[in-house]
């Protein structure tokens, strides 16, 4: 949901006629099933499309939106999720075998992601879902 802060946000890049928009989606979407997160996906999914219809609603007006999708990002919160199940080292063992390099990503390996989209050095992008997941996705 949109709050009012953000329709003066919109305003604002409206009205100076430049913007950039960076949405948090996951390659847990349409881009890669993940079984037993289907609620989560779908809703991820529903980012991507977002992305896409708002970069297209809004590129003549000269913002661009566009939207990262991280696999999976070795993070407090997910340390926490897998210590509170049965097995910690099982779960934990688990994550890191599906990794295809064989670890997570770090957080800062994602921010370095959101910097580039938020210079101008990515001017030229709208629209896209970029990937960042080691490979999970292949």
């Amino acid at each position: 949901s949109l709050h009012l802060n953000d329709l003066s946000i919109l305003l604002q890049m409206l009205q100076q006629k430049s913007g950039n928009i960076i949405n948090m989606s996951s390659v847990a979407s349409s881009i890669k099933g993940v079984v037993n997160r289907c609620v989560y996906s779908t809703s991820k999914a529903a980012v991507i499309g977002l992305t896409k219809s708002v970069a297209a609603d809004f590129i003549e007006q000269g913002i661009r939106c566009n939207c990262i999708c991280p696999g999976t990002v070795d993070t407090p919160s997910l340390r926490e999720r897998i210590q509170a199940r049965p097995n910690p080292e099982q779960a934990l063992k688990d994550f890191l075998d599906r990794q295809k390099t064989g670890r997570m990503a770090t957080a800062e390996e994602v921010a370095h992601l959101f910097v580039y989209l938020a210079s101008d050095e990515s001017a030229y992008m709208t629209g896209n879902a970029v990937i960042i997941d080691g490979g999970w996705s292949l």
